[in-house]
């Protein structure tokens, strides 16, 4: 198992002042061992429920612990930019805010990197979300596959471990969750090897979803087709 020099793990969130106490607990003992420096960053956007109260807290018992706040929502693809940017170290681990995956199956990317892959990304073996979400993220990655032929099975799954220089060589535009296939498509046609592992996930028990939001849905789309042009024309 590889042990790295550095890593910044992040959490795009809003409104999750009830799981990040018990999240940063957690995540801190899971990525201690496999990390000789090591920060958590809390990408709070635009939070009405006391989650920058929640955090500052958190942040003044544990220097390794810091936030960056949007004032006003921005959407998931602006958190995960402001993630990205603010991120010091040499590898970035992404995970959601609303703690329905485990921090304690990172080794599961890091075996990847020891096997050859140059970035690892979790998909949902047994996705704990309603039936329309799932029917609708089966169809969307069948879309993503088709429009791109980059063979991922779960673009959004947030569960991602990436190295920092592959962020830095990369222009991401999307508001939307449509960052996530953004960053994929580019990483596969920097050639580099991308390696998708089965990870669990879990029911929400706090906070609310936006992604049955039709707003987001309809941006989603715009984003996703906004960016074939892109990359076609160039």
């Amino acid at each position: 198992m590889p042990r790295l020099r550095s890593l910044s793990v992040f959490y795009p969130c809003r409104n999750e002042a009830a799981t990040l106490p018990a999240l940063i607990g957690r995540t801190l003992a899971a990525m201690e061992p496999h990390a000789d420096a090591l920060e958590v960053i809390v990408v709070d956007d635009g939070s009405t429920d006391g989650t920058p109260d929640v955090v500052a807290g958190l942040a003044a018992g544990d220097q390794r612990v810091r936030t960056v706040r949007h004032e006003r929502s921005g959407g998931y693809g602006a958190a995960l930019r402001s993630g990205f940017a603010a991120a010091r170290h040499e590898w970035v681990f992404l995970t959601d805010g609303d703690a329905q995956f485990d921090v304690g199956e990172f080794p599961l990317l890091l075996a990847e990197l020891d096997r050859g892959a140059d970035l690892a990304i979790g998909w949902r073996r047994d996705r704990q979300d309603p039936w329309l979400r799932r029917l609708n993220g089966h169809a969307w990655n069948w879309l993503v596959r088709c429009l791109f032929s980059i063979r991922i099975r779960d673009v959004d799954c947030a569960f991602k471990l990436m190295p920092a220089r592959a962020l830095q060589s990369m222009t991401l535009t999307a508001r939307g969750a449509v960052i996530s296939t953004e960053f994929l498509v580019l990483a596969h046609r920097q050639g580099l090897r991308i390696a998708e592992v089965a990870v669990s996930h879990r029911p929400r028990t706090a906070g609310r979803s936006s992604g049955g939001n039709v707003t987001v849905i309809v941006r989603a789309f715009w984003e996703l087709f906004k960016l074939r042009w892109r990359l076609l024309r160039g």
